[in-house]
């Protein structure tokens, strides 16, 4: 068995079950995509929430109902000579985690964006995307193979570009929508490459037998450098989606689409790909010790480097974009370290939390006129009451204060990390302290303090429709009690989410037993949820007494900062540096090749076969004139041209 996978087990229910989960959000991209301009806003968004709540309602179903993990068989796909690949869906602990993590907060967003988005002109269109993004995710997760897996991984990039740029007619959200799709195609060959290097070494890719070879090493003596290859590759893939350094600079553009796109982007979909991935091949990353010390070292980097940017933003959805960065990070740092479980842990609670941060910061947003600048706000959580709760319970949850849920799996994480390096838990506390202040920076500027927008504003401050409230609300109570799945020992509980999860790791348990069962003792289990707790009220404390206490406010633009603070603000100049030694030679390159090689050497060429060809058939047009005296004489001619070329030779 490849992970207690019943290779041949009957799945339990109809075919038409597994086909209707994803194809009910596909069902909505087509009748919301035919039908764009001739539905409301109101039918439109219905259309699109039904779907992909149909979905969650069998996807509940089936977790009801799950006892045994199993591979659905829709038809034979690829068979070419010893190639074969069926299109199938592997039903497992992940999968079904996935499944009611994608279609439980992609409803939600549904269900938000109809009140977000009433008033937008293409609200169809928007819908169909939506739905078609569910659609891509789905088949991403429930894929039984490498292939039907980067069919999904391509189709939430084509997504994430239709959605990022969905405000076409404005040329930034343009070049936003192409900067993701261009830095993810960079990923995605890292991604491909490793799936021809899987199927070279192990003649398939089906995860059932890939991983069981890879278990038993049927593949040479050479398998850990093999799977170290294989691995980097596919960690390349991840590093695109998930946006890890130096892949991670499309994330932050992203928010030019619509609010409810970067909430699915980053709390529910997208983003988590990358994780699903390396959760899925755990496998072949067990067997990569080398490579699980990059992906730490990466989510490290990354989780520090981002949080110091959130430090300086004033658009309060880029402040969020680079949280999800540095969260992301922690989610790499965990794998990094074989916590496996945590990191799906902090998917899943990051997904309630980070899904209600965006949504409220949307409704701020409504709320203001489309103001994103939280400079011009201030005082709001009077005129926004729910929103401004709802955002409160996620500053808290992400800045690890219990009982919400980001402390049960922040925590969590870092426990592991202080198993594996003392020094890389150190540099992880400080991230959290960071991440802790810069979210209640955001919520002081936001809700605290006098008003600083227009009177015009002021005028229009008003709550957001019960549309887009009552999923803050739902999300703020996942995210006060989400953490419950994975209690800590000290509490007493039960890991229900590590129980569950366990056989999706029986092979690398096999493997490195000992990253399993390593626990740190009861007194340091205290110690290091002390310190992480401590550390959160700090930073919290201290954005209290800067932004409330002393009425502090971000300086405008134009203002001159000192060096250190100049670097963060402008985001250490990392989009300059790539325009730099990469854009601007390639555009550069472009320009030569256009104007010596195209204009210069194939242009040339090109016409001139063309010249060559019309002055040939120029000529040619004057034996035919239609004369059949004319064809006589010439056919006379050829005749005695044919003779005389025959005497010749004799």
């Amino acid at each position: 068995m490849q992970e207690t996978v019943l290779p041949g087990a009957t799945a339990p229910f109809s075919t038409l079950l597994y086909v209707l989960i994803p194809g009910l959000p596909f069902l909505g991209f087509l009748l919301n995509g035919l039908l764009n301009k001739r539905l409301s806003g109101t039918v439109a968004g219905a259309i699109g929430s039904l779907t992909v709540l149909g979905s969650f309602l069998l996807s509940i179903f089936l977790f009801v109902n799950f006892k045994y993990q199993y591979t659905v068989e829709l038809f034979d796909w690829i068979t070419v000579g010893s190639l074969q690949i069926p299109f199938s869906y592997q039903i497992d602990q992940l999968s079904l985690l996935m499944l009611l993590l994608i279609t439980g907060v992609g409803f939600l967003i549904h269900i938000y964006s109809i009140g977000y988005m009433s008033h937008d002109e293409n609200v169809g269109k928007f819908f169909s995307f939506l739905n078609l993004f569910v659609f891509s995710m789905l088949i991403l997760v429930l894929g039984s193979n490498f292939v039907i897996l980067f069919i999904g991984w391509e189709g939430v990039g084509l997504c994430s570009y239709l959605l990022i740029g969905f405000w076409n007619k404005h040329t930034s959200y343009n070049n936003a929508a192409k900067k993701a799709f261009i830095i993810n195609r960079v990923g995605d060959l890292g991604f491909l490459l490793g799936i021809f290097l899987i199927y070279l070494t192990f003649n398939s890719v089906q995860y059932g037998e890939v991983f069981q070879k890879a278990h038993l090493s049927q593949f040479g003596n050479y398998g850990v450098g093999v799977c170290t290859a294989i691995t980097l590759l596919l960690f390349v893939g991840a590093m695109g989606k998930s946006a890890q350094l130096p892949l991670y600079t499309w994330l932050p553009d992203a928010m030019a689409g619509p609010t409810p796109v970067s909430a699915l982007i980053h709390a529910a979909t997208m983003v988590t790909a990358g994780i699903y991935l390396v959760l899925r091949a755990n496998v072949l990353f067990t067997l990569a010790p080398h490579t699980l010390e990059v992906v730490g070292i990466i989510g490290l980097a990354t989780a520090l480097f981002a949080a110091t940017i959130g430090l300086a933003q004033n658009d309060i959805k880029k402040v969020l974009a680079y949280s999800t960065v540095s969260q992301l990070g922690y989610m790499f740092l965990a794998l990094g370290v074989m916590g496996y479980t945590s990191s799906f842990f902090h998917v899943l609670t990051h997904a309630f939390f980070k899904a209600l941060l965006f949504l409220g910061a949307g409704s701020v947003i409504h709320a203001m006129s489309n103001e994103q600048d939280m400079r011009r706000m201030g005082g709001l959580r009077k005129a926004l009451p729910i929103t401004f709760l709802t955002m409160l319970i996620g500053c808290l949850a992400i800045s690890g204060i219990p009982p919400f849920a980001g402390f049960f799996s922040k925590d969590e994480i870092l426990s592991h990390v202080y198993e594996h390096s003392k020094v890389m838990w150190a540099i992880g506390v400080f991230t959290s302290f960071l991440t802790a202040f810069y979210m209640f920076r955001l919520l002081f500027l936001t809700f605290f303090g006098e008003f600083r927008g227009t009177e015009e504003q002021r005028h229009h401050l008003h709550e957001s429709p019960i549309s887009m409230t009552l999923p803050l609300i739902i999300l703020a109570i996942l995210s006060a009690v989400g953490g419950f799945m994975g209690a800590p020992m000290f509490l007493g509980g039960k890991h229900y989410l590590a129980d569950f999860l366990a056989p999706i790791f029986t092979y690398s348990r096999e493997i490195l037993p000992a990253a399993f069962t390593a626990e740190p003792d009861h007194n340091t289990e205290l110690m290091l949820i002390g310190i992480s707790v401590l550390v959160a009220v700090i930073g919290i404390v201290l954005a209290y007494v800067q932004y409330v206490a002393r009425a502090q406010r971000p300086v405008e633009d134009e203002a001159q900062r000192s060096a250190p603070e100049s670097l963060v603000y402008n985001k250490y100049y990392i989009d300059e540096l790539y325009d730099n030694l990469i854009v601007k030679p390639v555009m550069a390159l472009s320009t030569g090749l256009f104007k010596f090689v195209e204009n210069g050497v194939i242009d040339p060429i090109a016409n001139g076969v063309g010249r060559a060809t019309l002055a040939g058939g120029q000529l040619l047009r004057y034996v035919q004139t239609g004369s059949v005296e004319t064809y006589l004489i010439l056919m006379v001619l050829g005749i005695v041209l044919i003779l005389g070329l025959n005497f010749g030779r004799m």
